[in-house]
């Protein structure tokens, strides 16, 4: 029987797992890590899962990635430069649907072109400009390419792309492939957002497929999507937007495989993120609006999850107010306990120094180091002298920093990747509290104590020590969470409640609820259902959740590798979408890739558009590695009534092909 092989890259650690044919697990393992390069963490991962099973490498049919790199890239403000042609629309079009604080500054370009709502030129493409615009230099790593209603004919965007590869050689991102909705500001974003991946995902993937020949490994490579499906490395490659919420759909699959659970919520905490989805009778449901993650709302297909900022290794920040107390997220950052573990001496002289000084400092146990390997062109004058500053070392961050203005200077270069911050997380406080004992735990205590003698609003110390502090952000962690479960359920609620789920969440008559509180009135609140806790750090904070919550926890064996497990079990699915419309009564008219087609019967130009479609999901599917692929075709009719009979309006046909995997011989 044959080996099959998961391999999941977190925020803090990379999980490998080893499968005999989807009935068992064999072995598991976990590495830190490595965010300036993956494929380092992913080849000590799978190493150690080999070393741990005695298999033979060789023996491996099949391999499959989930990441969040992509995630976590959009959460944290992260990726490549990209360009944007936004073809038939108006300037003003940018400041819909979050675009122009998409673009964060990366060139855009607004032409002339597009097409109508039944498929016919609206107006030329502007050629002449898109050629100017190209040879003036962008600076843009890749492209993306958004045209008017270019769902009903690409013809512009199909003529844009292969303008800007005969220009510049660079990838081109089409809104029409990423999705076949009407929308096009929404799909301009995820188009960009695509662009914006390109360069990461494909390094990543290289990287690891490298990593796993030098293994002996030669089976293929499949990439988890975000709506827990595999694609081929290839697929991934051309559309890496696909591969947002990949880690988080690969842990529903695995949470399911694990537990085999019909009805509950999945909490899958990371270093970075923690993400929640519904399971209904056993399957999570598809977002039907697009994914979100951090501020965007992308028109990917992916399961019905809501994505936190909220992680082992969240950012601790001092709340403001008379109050004190403190707040986690969304930002990452290296714990203290880990930097330590690369750079002891450093660290340990700096927390000491900074223990004697006579007043707390802001830049108190934060310290700062470049990530290696990764490409900095493009920066202004001063993030580059920050950068050089910086250099290969560790430091304390009041070593660096200057002035004001470094500070904006080094927040740039966070967001592009180029530079980690170290400072206060859960991950540390989990140290102090004897929770874990993986990293430095001496470096955690000295971090938290230094931490807690800073002062609030009322002037009082934020704590009496580093365990009361550790206990504070350990608290924190826990009511955030169940905040965000809680926030999850009443999105998912059949019922109405008037309010935001945010706001529901966090009602003060929900709050009281916990309790439950009782006195002239009684109330008590909490969840229904079961929660499938994942993470490697599920076990050290997600007790106190399910007692917050009044609910069951479930905590699987192997719960930690739920993400690696879920890359195994997944099957290759890929769906197709097309609209009939009528553009003039008794026309029936399919918009194909190749331009609209007529037909005098709607029944004629829905069967022509199931075929095409059919083919073209069947394809790929197999190009993906799918075998025995089968075809479902649903039909989404739009009809009027007019003078007693039905009138047809519209159809929306979505085509499904899906199948397992193929396994290599081992």
């Amino acid at each position: 029987m044959a080996l099959l092989l998961g391999v999941d890259t977190g925020g803090t650690y990379t999980d490998a797992v080893l499968m005999r044919d989807e009935a068992e697990v064999v072995a598991s393992a976990k590495a830190l890590t490595t965010r300036h390069d993956l494929a380092i963490g992913i080849g000590e991962a799978v190493a150690a899962v080999l070393a741990a099973s005695g298999a033979v490498a060789g023996e491996i049919g099949l391999a499959s990635l989930s990441t969040t790199l992509a995630t976590n890239a959009l959460v944290e403000g992260q990726g490549g430069r990209a360009g944007l042609v936004y073809i038939g629309f108006r300037e003003a079009d940018l400041a819909t649907h979050g675009l122009r604080e998409a673009l964060g500054g990366d060139p855009a370009l607004v032409i002339a072109g597009g097409h109508g709502h039944a498929g016919a030129e609206a107006a030329a493409l502007d050629e002449a400009a898109l050629r100017g615009w190209l040879a003036a230099g962008t600076g843009a790593e890749a492209y993306a390419v958004a045209a008017l209603f270019a769902t009903r004919n690409p013809a512009h965007e199909l003529r844009a792309a292969a303008i800007i590869r005969e220009v510049t050689g660079k990838p081109v991102s089409l809104s029409h492939h990423l999705s076949a909705k009407l929308g096009g500001p929404k799909r301009a974003l995820t188009a960009l957002l695509n662009a914006r991946l390109v360069g990461m995902i494909a390094r990543l993937i290289d990287r690891a497929e490298g990593k796993l020949r030098d293994l002996g490994i030669t089976a293929p490579l499949m990439v988890v999507r975000g709506d827990g499906a595999l694609i081929s490395a290839d697929q991934a490659r051309a559309r890496p937007i696909e591969t947002i919420l990949s880690g988080p759909a690969a842990s529903i699959v695995g949470a399911r495989w694990l537990t085999g659970a019909g009805h509950a919520l999945v909490s899958d905490i990371g270093g970075t993120t923690t993400d929640v989805a519904v399971l209904r009778d056993g399957r999570p449901a598809i977002d039907p609006e697009g994914a979100r993650v951090g501020p965007w709302r992308t028109m990917v297909e992916a399961v019905a999850m809501r994505t936190f900022g909220l992680g082992g290794d969240s950012e601790v920040h001092l709340a403001e107010g008379l109050g004190g107390g403190l707040r986690l997220g969304p930002r990452r950052l290296v714990p203290v306990s880990l930097m330590a573990l690369e750079a002891r001496e450093v660290v340990h002289e700096a927390l000491e120094a900074q223990a004697r000084a006579a007043a707390p400092s802001e830049m108190d146990a934060r310290f700062v180091r470049a990530v290696p390997g990764m490409e900095a062109g493009g920066l202004a004058e001063r993030e580059a002298m920050l950068l050089a500053r910086i250099g290969a070392e560790v430091w304390p961050l009041g070593a660096v920093l200057r002035n004001r203005m470094d500070h904006g200077a080094l927040a740039r270069l966070v967001r592009r990747g180029l530079v980690q911050l170290a400072g206060v997380t859960p991950s540390d406080a989990a140290h102090v509290l004897g929770k874990v004992a993986v990293w430095d735990g001496e470096a955690a205590r000295l971090a938290l104590d230094l931490l807690a003698r800073r002062r609030v609003g009322s002037g009082e110390r934020l704590a009496e020590g580093p365990e009361a502090l550790a206990a504070m952000i350990v608290e924190r962690l826990t009511h955030q969470t169940a905040l965000a479960l809680l926030e999850v359920g009443f999105a998912e609620e059949e019922a109405d409640f008037d309010l935001p789920p945010e706001v529901l969440a966090g009602h003060v008559l929900m709050q009281r609820g916990l309790g439950p509180h009782r006195g002239l009135v009684r109330i008590e609140a909490g969840l229904n259902v079961p929660v499938v806790g994942l993470g490697a750090s599920a076990a050290s904070y997600y007790g106190a959740v399910g007692a917050r919550l009044g609910c069951e926890m479930i905590l699987p064996e192997h719960g930690g590798v739920a993400n690696a497990i879920g890359a195994v079990v997944g099957r290759v699915v890929i769906r197709r979408a097309g609209v009939v419309s009528v553009p003039a009564e008794g026309r029936y008219r399919a918009h194909l890739e190749n331009g609209p087609e007529d037909f005098s019967d709607a029944e004629a130009a829905m069967v022509a558009l199931e075929a095409v479609l059919s083919a073209e999901a069947r394809d790929e599917a197999e190009a993906a590695g799918a075998v025995d692929v089968q075809i479902a075709v649903r039909r989404e009719l739009k009809e009027a009534e007019a003078e007693g009979r039905r009138v047809f309006i519209e159809a929306a046909i979505v085509v499904e092909a899906g199948g397992r995997p193929r396994v290599a011989a081992g």
